[in-house]
Formats: structure tokens, C-alpha cells, sequence
């Protein structure tokens, strides 16, 4: 398997990208990876020589966090990542990975990459943690702030397909983010969708309320991306105020560092299980090739996991299974 990565992109990028390249380098000793920058600024990160199944492909261009995504793609066409969707278009890598700017990944992997026939929009899916261990697959959180409801029954396929293949989920349960759980709730554009979902192959269970997505009510949760996007921040806020409510009660005194030390195996993991960086990454599922956006604060154990998940991505399938779906559903 051939995988590429944005050496330039994220806040800590070139450092943590090449770091958690070499670990995914170590790793998968059968699969060539590809390092997508600047060799002047990429090369001397490995000053022990490259790994064997390493090597740079040289660019001078890149796209920062701010600069305007459909512009700085269609002037920088050399950049890191506009290259990188164009070697999963042309087949000489099997998935790309970038941290960097979200909307510039979304509108490389449009020009560059193009969508699978029968998808209109592509969407951002990200794994949300709940109390079940194994997360919640919630798309849109981004990609695309207004959405039709045919635009939510294609993510409600993808999330399906994705969440089977490659989060190892059998039937996934899917959801429609709402006001309310009962059917009339909402605006027109999701009852339409609530309707649109009950006629589709899936396993739909219907309307989620936003304090139950962390409940384990279902596996993927269907929304447009400008409120999927606010309970991704919401989300990603709580859990920080109280992550760090916790950290300030456990050294107030001498008694609850004492407390804090008992506790601390299960911290750990509850902490671990709310870390983005256990789960790599965000598809952009829609796309004709496999394309993951890692988080923007991604460290090299992230980066690691995100080609973890790459390779999951490739390997069952997912693709070639979205494709299949919908010319069934098309055929009747």
C-alpha cells in the first residue's frame, strides 16, 4: 500500500508529521509511504537517513490555516496538498492524509480528486467519543454548512458503508440530528430527511437529541455541516473545561492528590477515550479516492493513527462498497 502525507501541514508540522511518518514507516515495513513538501525543510528532520520504505516528493509550495481554501487551491497548484489529492487521482498513492487547512483539503480533493458518481457533496466524518468505547461516526461537521435532506440520505450511506468496513460496526445504527426525537420535529429540510432515511437499506433509528449523541444511541449520526460543526466545537469545549476542572480539583489539596493518584489508571483511559489523536482522523467521505484530514493540533502519535486509519480505509474497500450501494439503490 502507498500512502502520501502533507509534510507542511498542521501547527506542528514538519516536525510531527515526519515523527509520526517514521512510526508508521517502522510499523508497515511492506507499504511505501510518500512525504509531500519542501525537501530542504523535510529531509534534515531525519538525520539518521530516510527509512527504506520512505521517500520525499519535493514541492515548494504549501497552503497555510488562514488563507482562503478555493483561491490559495486554484493559485498554488503545486501546493503540498493539492498534489497530493492529484497522486490518489492518478493512482501512484492509494490515500493521502493532511492536517492542514480544512476547507483547502475539501476543495483540493474536489478539483483535484473528483467525487463518486451519484454523491453531490462530499462530507467531513469524524468518531466522536461515547460511553460505549467505540464512538459515534457523525457527518457533516464542516464540509459543507448548507445541505438538502438528499444531501443527508447520501451521508447517512457513506457513515453506514464507513462505519461497517472500517470501524468494525455491524448494522450500524444511524441517526438524524434534531430538536427533538419525535418524528414532526424539525425544520421541512429534516423531515424530508427524516423521510428520505426511513426508505433507505439502513438501520435508522430515527431522531437523536444533541445530549444523546454521547450516549451510545446510535453508531452514525447525520447532520448538515453548519450544526454538525458547532457540536463538534461544543463537543471538543466541554470536554477541555472539564478535563482541566478535574486537573484543578485533584491538586487543591493534599487529600484529593491522594484521591488523584488512586483514580489515575481510569483517568487515563477515560482521558484516552475522549483524545482525538486515538482516532487519526476525519474522512472526506464522498470523494473517489481516500482522503483523511487529521486534526489541525495533530502530534506524531496522531499522525501515526490517522495512517492507521488510511489503511483500514483502502483495505476493506469503502470506496468501491459507497459505489456499489448506490447504483443498487438507483436500480430499485
Amino acid at each position: 500500500m502507498r500512502i502520501a502525507l502533507d509534510a507542511m501541514g498542521g501547527d506542528h508540522a514538519p516536525e510531527a508529521i515526519c515523527e509520526g511518518v517514521r512510526l508508521a514507516a517502522q510499523e508497515w515495513q511492506d507499504d511505501e509511504f510518500v512525504l509531500i513538501g519542501p525537501e530542504a525543510k523535510v529531509q534534515p528532520l531525519f538525520a539518521d537517513g530516510l527509512p527504506s520504505n520512505l521517500r520525499i516528493h519535493h514541492t515548494a509550495e504549501w497552503i497555510g490555516p488562514d488563507e482562503e481554501p478555493v483561491k490559495a487551491v486554484r493559485r498554488k497548484k503545486e501546493a503540498s496538498m493539492a498534489v497530493g489529492c492529484q497522486l490518489v487521482k492518478v493512482g501512484e498513492v492509494d490515500a493521502f492524509i493532511s492536517a492542514g487547512n480544512t476547507g483547502a483539503l475539501m476543495a483540493a480533493g474536489l478539483f483535484r480528486t473528483g467525487r463518486i458518481p451519484g454523491i453531490d457533496r462530499p462530507a467531513l466524518a469524524p468518531v466522536f467519543p461515547d460511553v460505549s468505547g467505540k464512538g459515534t461516526l457523525v457527518l457533516d461537521v464542516g464540509a459543507n454548512p448548507e445541505a438538502k435532506a438528499h444531501h443527508l440520505a447520501q451521508y447517512a450511506l457513506m457513515g453506514s458503508i464507513y462505519a461497517e468496513k472500517v470501524l468494525g460496526i455491524d448494522n450500524p445504527r444511524v441517526g438524524l440530528l434534531n430538536i427533538g426525537t419525535e418524528e414532526g420535529k424539525g425544520t421541512e429540510m429534516i423531515k424530508e430527511a427524516y423521510r428520505r432515511l426511513r426508505e433507505l437499506p439502513l438501520h435508522f433509528v430515527g431522531n437523536v437529541e444533541s445530549r444523546d449523541v454521547f450516549q451510545d444511541v446510535c453508531d452514525v449520526l447525520v447532520c448538515d455541516g453548519f450544526s454538525g460543526n458547532i457540536l463538534l466545537k461544543t463537543s471538543e469545549g466541554v470536554a477541555k473545561t472539564f478535563i482541566d476542572r478535574l486537573k484543578q480539583e485533584f491538586t487543591r489539596t493534599w487529600w484529593s492528590k491522594l484521591a488523584a493518584a488512586v483514580l489515575k489508571p481510569g483517568l487515563k483511559r477515560f482521558a484516552r477515550e475522549f483524545d482525538y489523536k486515538e482516532h487519526g482522523g476525519a474522512p472526506l467521505l464522498g470523494l473517489s479516492g481516500p482522503i483523511i484530514k487529521a486534526h489541525g493540533s495533530s502530534d506524531a502519535r496522531a499522525v501515526y493513527h490517522a495512517v492507521r486509519q488510511a489503511r483500514l480505509f483502502v483495505e476493506r474497500g469503502v470506496i468501491p462498497q459507497i459505489t456499489e450501494d448506490l447504483h443498487r439503490i438507483e436500480r430499485g
